[in-house]
């Protein structure tokens, strides 16, 4: 039974809310950040630690799949020891692990440092959602929710620019360095201005669900295990990607069924009751899917492909950043006019058509023609993330917010993590089938290779060179189209996706919020 301060309305915080949403959301921009940051900088860690761009995807999965499993504990974390408490822990473990993951000098070492990162910075993301739902009054939600939006759809868009400029003209070490000062920072703003809402009492004799915390740390953990190695090992050839897959099947299912059973369960898996919020979760993971997905291959297509360093790379996808960015700041105004249902679907089919765009990329596509795809891009995410957060949430009580915030988050987390592997091994995959397609064509009794070879004859005597030349041409065809098949995955995606907007119901409060705005104007 919720406290009477529980309920909508009657909670305000001491502090200005904008003094609040600022110093949780610099932390928060930090974290969101950290999943992105290494994408440009992935060739060159894999330089630096001996391994392969494959092995090396493990830094961005790694992070996030550890964040997902400790978002499911943030809620009970924050009871237990205190929300302001829980945040500092976060936070300045997120700080040491930052330095750690910056001294790494073999790939396990930095993968077991980005796992602390992410059981640090996986509390974050719903805190700071939490915290900004309740500090602001409904009218205003709108208005915290691009402000957060800013930091988790922004955050990942600049973190390839940033990690190009730092690998470039620095180290790919100094991409975790940059977050100590940032996290002392956001240290002081939290102790100065967040307080814990008197419907969080810190409550020291909670306890939390060890069997059902084991089955998810297990169901997932084994899941990720074989999305990530089933490519180098030929998938269920191998024994143990078949016992991982074993693992998933038994534990994910046995992990809802007992979460339901329990009284005071750890993820509270009975709030998915709520129409909206079921909803919602499964979009979250399709967009953490295809945001995150697209935004780990555009940069090493531009390096490996089209020969940008690092920074450039990472500036090319510039145009995307600024997309979000104007959208973040028009959509409260465009929301209560056009409505959010219909603003989520003009949001996926506009990101289903860029991505369309982004498989039409050739050898020869100049920086330019990146500019409008990328743009559109960025602008179509914006129309997808605030309406859908503010949806999902809007007809649900206050005292609850903060574990359906995680709820929301996990799936987001789980999405990008499956989004970035399936979308590595894919890449992987179709490029060895079309190299086989393509190869086949390079036979002395070809016409098109003999023709081929005519125009060739000037440039070499030996007619060896001209099957070297033709053969590398080939791999570059093949690589090229692999990535133009995850372009269209990650569109039909999108695609399948957008009806499912159709299924939100309205709320009360959306609709007076509208209203209010509409007398404002």
């Amino acid at each position: 039974m919720a406290e009477p301060g529980a309920q909508r309305g009657f909670w305000k915080p001491t502090h200005s809310p904008w003094l609040v949403a600022f110093s949780v959301l610099l932390t928060t921009f930090m974290q969101v950040l950290d999943t992105s940051v290494a994408n440009v900088s992935l060739p060159h860690i894999a330089g630096g630690l001996s391994a392969s761009t494959h092995e090396v995807s493990w830094v961005l999965t790694s992070y996030l799949v550890a964040g997902a499993i400790m978002l499911a504990a943030s809620s009970w974390l924050s009871v237990f020891v205190g929300r302001k408490r829980f945040m500092a822990l976060s936070v300045g473990l997120f700080t040491v692990s930052s330095i750690l993951c910056g001294m790494a000098q073999t790939l396990p070492q930095l993968i077991i440092a980005r796992i602390l990162q992410g059981i640090a910075g996986g509390g974050l993301q719903p805190l700071a959602q939490a915290v900004l739902l309740e500090s602001f009054p409904q009218e205003k939600r709108g208005q915290a929710m691009a402000a957060y939006g800013m930091g988790i759809v922004v955050a990942p868009i600049i973190g390839p620019i940033l990690g190009g400029w730092i690998t470039d003209n620095y180290s790919w070490r100094w991409i975790f360095y940059i977050n100590v000062p940032i996290g002392v920072l956001g240290l002081v703003l939290q102790n100065m201005f967040l307080e814990d809402p008197p419907y969080l009492k810190r409550d020291r004799s909670a306890k939390i669900d060890y069997f059902g915390l084991a089955l998810m740390i297990i169901g997932i953990g084994a899941f990720q295990l074989v999305i990530d190695k089933g490519q180098e090992v030929d998938w269920f050839a191998d024994a143990w990607i078949r016992f991982g897959a074993f693992l998933a099947a038994v534990s994910l299912p046995l992990f809802a069924w007992w979460e339901l059973r329990q009284k005071h369960p750890f993820m509270n898996l009975r709030l998915l009751k709520s129409r909206n919020l079921a909803l919602g979760t499964l979009l979250s993971a399709v967009l953490g899917a295809v945001l995150m997905g697209s935004t780990a291959i555009l940069p090493i297509f531009m390096q490996s492909l089209l020969g940008y360093p690092a920074f450039q790379s990472g500036l090319s996808m510039m145009p995307r950043g600024i997309g979000s960015l104007i959208s973040m700041i028009v959509i409260s105004k465009l929301v209560s006019k056009v409505g959010n249902r219909l603003m989520m679907l003009l949001g996926f089919i506009g990101i289903a058509v860029t991505l369309i765009t982004f498989s039409t990329f050739n050898l020869g596509i100049a920086r330019t023609n990146l500019i409008a795809p990328l743009f559109f891009n960025g602008l179509m995410m914006g129309f997808i993330f605030v309406p859908l957060t503010t949806l999902t949430m809007a007809n649900l009580p206050q005292s609850d917010l903060q574990q359906a915030s995680g709820v929301f988050a996990l799936l987001r987390n789980i999405g990008a993590s499956v989004g970035i592997s399936i979308i590595f091994t894919m890449q992987t995959r179709m490029a060895q089938v079309h190299q086989t397609a393509l190869a086949s064509n390079i036979s002395q009794y070809g016409e098109q290779f003999l023709e081929w070879s005519a125009h060739v004859k000037t440039l070499v005597s030996n007619p060896m060179a001209a099957y070297g030349l033709a053969y590398k041409a080939v791999v570059m065809q093949a690589v090229l189209l692999s990535f133009t098949d995850c372009f269209r995955w990650l569109a039909y995606t999108a695609v399948i996706a957008a009806p499912f907007v159709l299924f939100f119901k309205g709320s009360r409060h959306i609709k007076s919020q509208a209203q209010m705005s509409a007398a404002e104007h």
